[in-house]
């Protein structure tokens, strides 16, 4: 228990403590909110904030008039395709946001395939991807899923006599669903939207890459990157920041708790109506209204991973593969970097996750409570400001046996995405724990082992799927996390694979092989997410039920 708690607070607590103290300290070393203050005072920092909430509340809202229709109609209706439907709605969450950004500017951007196709047709153009408009679009059609996931798993749970209840009251058609299926749902919709708000509000990939930077991510990025560490603006943005997600955070737990209290008295299943022929297709086409756009960052990317020239053109004119043997054969840096970094931050995951879970379910020792409330604050910390806080930290200081500062080796990504993802391995493993009898654990000690051999040889075996689940998702967020990423890397030949797409997608002549990489993201996290999802529908539980 101490040695874990060491290890979190030297690797989550003492380098937000240090953020924070930076902030609300003076030139003397005393408290004081005058930082703060002139954050306030400054316009374009005031901009920001306003911009940040506006973005987060406007994703959600978008999202939820997308999302909650899409539940709707894949929980209670059945119609032949609905499980191909139910797969498309969550392939928006496999392609990383900042990968979309990129793909939506080649086809919805200012010289992209629509606005050439509307020039063309109409001699008029729609500023689609310009300023915020371009960044709460791209983060809508990428978060979405979250909000229809959460807001169809809580749909499924509800007691049908409930609902039969109020169509002998006389309720039917929308009246139903707006006065009794959505409350009852809520509050799975309330997790998925908040947990929406809180990865926009982190999100530092999406508004770099569409060239928009009066939001909170970016003004923490530019004031470490172009002023320095010293600047305390920075450490006072990243405060916001951490305020912001918290917030978001506390209200999303405290929504989720009431979700067991609303399926205590659940009875049966409840019955889907049965949609054939006509009104079958006529759901389908709803279906393909709201969620055609969210999947034309798929194919967009995927053309100019195999494009050589699309430029003011509505499709490529030239095709070429020469994009895939550049990151595949002559710099293969990128990809073989994210592979050893993720797989390592992975593997510390699940070690450390299965230690944890134990220690909370099965240990009796005082701790267990801020053991629990560490590992699982890196959900609310926002990769910036991790990132600023390890800078704050480790820079200038020698790790033993390196010969040179923690800040200038690959190590230091490794630590972020281990401290990062550790929340993914501790539910996994803590929920793989949940399901087994202790029993179990007391014969094999009553036949003689002790509790590290039956740990190895009973525990561990037993909740090996839970853990595998959880390292899975550790690996695939990691392979493809750039907010932390774009501040640590020390220097681009130890970049990883979302560090290879930033620095590719920054000229026009990069782009191919950038969507490439681009490519290899979406197949990574794809299979990783999918197989993921089958180990956690084998162990009873959902990746997708926050």
């Amino acid at each position: 228990m101490l040695a874990l708690l060491l290890l979190l607070a030297g690797g989550i607590l003492y380098p937000l403590l240090q953020v924070l103290s930076v902030a609300m300290s003076s030139e003397g070393g005393g408290f004081t909110l005058r930082h703060l203050g002139a954050f306030f005072r400054r316009p374009l920092f005031l901009e920001s904030l306003v911009n940040t909430l506006a973005t987060g509340l406007l994703a959600v809202f978008f999202g939820s008039l997308v999302g909650v229709p899409l539940a709707f109609l894949t929980v209670r209706y059945t119609f032949p395709g609905r499980t191909v439907l139910q797969t498309l709605c969550a392939l928006p969450l496999v392609i990383p946001p900042f990968v979309g950004a990129v793909a939506f500017q080649q086809i919805l951007g200012r010289s992209g395939t629509l606005n050439l196709l509307l020039a063309q047709t109409f001699g008029r153009t729609l500023p689609i991807m310009e300023g915020l408009t371009g960044v709460v679009l791209v983060q809508t059609l990428h978060y979405f899923p979250l909000i229809m996931l959460n807001t169809a798993a809580a749909m499924a749970g509800l007691d049908p006599s409930l609902e039969e209840a109020a169509r002998n009251l006389g309720a039917s058609g929308f009246r139903l669903f707006r006065r009794v299926l959505l409350p009852l749902a809520l509050p799975g919709y309330a997790a998925g939207a908040l947990i929406t708000f809180i990865r926009v509000v982190d999100d530092l990939g999406t508004p770099l890459m569409l060239n928009y930077t009066k939001l909170l991510a970016p003004q923490a990025y530019l004031r470490v990157t172009t002023v320095g560490l010293t600047d305390v603006d920075g450490y006072v943005i990243c405060v916001i920041l951490v305020v912001l997600s918290v917030g978001a955070l506390w209200g999303s737990k405290a929504v989720v708790g009431l979700s067991e209290y609303a399926t205590l008295q659940r009875g049966a299943e409840a019955e889907t109506r049965v949609v054939r022929g006509v009104p079958a297709l006529g759901l389908w086409l709803l279906a393909a209204a709201l969620l055609g756009p969210a999947l034309l960052p798929h194919a967009g990317i995927l053309l100019l991973s195999v494009s050589k020239v699309w430029s003011l053109s509505l499709l490529p004119t030239v095709y070429t593969l020469a994009n895939y043997d550049e990151i595949l054969v002559r710099t293969t840096s990128f990809l073989w970097n994210t592979l050893r970094y993720a797989l390592l931050a992975a593997s510390a995951d699940v070690i450390l996750g299965a230690a944890i879970a134990w220690l909370l379910l099965r240990g009796t020792v005082r701790g267990r409570g801020w053991l629990d409330t560490i590992a699982t604050m890196p959900l609310a910390i926002p990769g910036v400001v991790l990132a600023v806080g390890y800078l704050r930290v480790f820079h200038g200081w020698n790790f033993p046996g390196l010969g040179e500062p923690l800040t200038a080796t690959w190590l230091i990504l490794v630590l972020a995405y281990t401290m990062r993802r550790l929340p993914y391995t501790v539910r996994g493993a803590y929920a793989a724990l949940q399901q087994l009898p202790p029993a179990l654990e007391e014969a094999a000690q009553n036949l003689g082992a002790n509790r590290l051999r039956t740990f190895a040889r009973v525990t561990a075996p037993l909740m090996a799927r839970g853990l595998l689940a959880g390292g899975l998702i550790a690996f695939i967020t990691s392979a493809v996390e750039l907010s932390s990423t774009i501040l640590l890397v020390p220097r681009i030949e130890l970049g990883p694979l979302s560090y290879g797409i930033y620095i590719y997608m920054q000229s026009a002549v990069g782009r191919g092989p950038g969507a490439a990489l681009g490519v290899v993201a979406i197949a990574l996290v794809g299979c990783g997410t999918w197989l993921a999802h089958r180990l956690a529908a084998r162990g009873g539980g959902s990746l997708f039920r926050l």
